[in-house]
């Protein structure tokens, strides 16, 4: 069994314990709040949300962003075993994991994406979970790169069938003709600018509004007692 789908902490390298108060924050939210989207992740997800493109679109929506920076899948798996699903019941949740797992191979890291699919379909079995292909990385083409693309070749594969599990694709228009990212929509060539942030969620972002509305007719739909 990899280690991508095995729960674990993240080292406390640093020596600080800002993870873990991070997840007991997220936790204590839970029992705070009532969303209506879960965003869950890694860096592209937790920089998103100090984005403008974050306050005029999804912050209407009722959203909680529980991600952290260097999260690999084992850390999230371990985030949503440990209370980071308890007491919510939202309509749709946006995963994005796998980029931070640098030293396991493609396989690897998308039996890890598929492990949290399936420990979120446990815990919220009605739930929406809509998956965006992994971003490219790195100003030039490289390794990391090509490999985020073959998760994402084998995630396409692997999550025909599921109910409820879509796949968006979300990296068109990020490599330019060159096969460079630019700075203005890649800050650092792997999270994203306000720019790139509408460029990529803008998909997930029609999708969200979607599956938010087609709730509500549902719900209009239910005969009153």
């Amino acid at each position: 069994m990899s280690g991508t789908t095995l729960p674990a902490i993240c080292k406390d390298l640093d020596g600080d314990d800002r993870w873990l108060s991070i997840h007991k924050r997220f936790v204590a939210e839970c029992k705070e709040k009532d969303p209506d989207v879960m965003f869950v992740g890694d860096c592209v997800l937790e920089s998103l949300q100090f984005t403008d493109y974050w306050n005029q679109h999804f912050v209407p929506m009722h959203c909680l962003n529980f991600s952290i920076r260097t999260d690999r899948t084992q850390n999230i798996l371990w985030r949503l075993q440990n209370g980071e699903l308890d007491n919510v019941r939202p309509k749709a949740i946006v995963l994005h994991a796998g980029t931070n797992n640098i030293g396991d191979t493609a396989d690897e890291v998308t039996e890890g994406i598929l492990e949290l699919v399936r420990t979120i379909r446990q815990k919220l079995p009605d739930v929406y979970i809509i998956l965006p292909t992994l971003l490219p990385r790195g100003q030039q083409p490289n390794e990391l790169r090509d490999k985020n693309d073959q998760v994402n070749r084998l995630l396409r594969e692997r999550c025909v069938g599921l109910d409820k599990v879509q796949i968006v694709t979300v990296d068109s228009g990020l490599i330019q003709s060159d096969g460079t990212i630019s700075h203005h929509d890649m800050f650092d060539y792997l999270n994203l600018t306000n720019v790139g942030c509408k460029k990529v969620f803008e998909p997930v972002c029609d999708l969200l509004h979607q599956i938010l509305t087609e709730n509500e007719r549902e719900r209009d739909l239910t005969p009153s007692e």
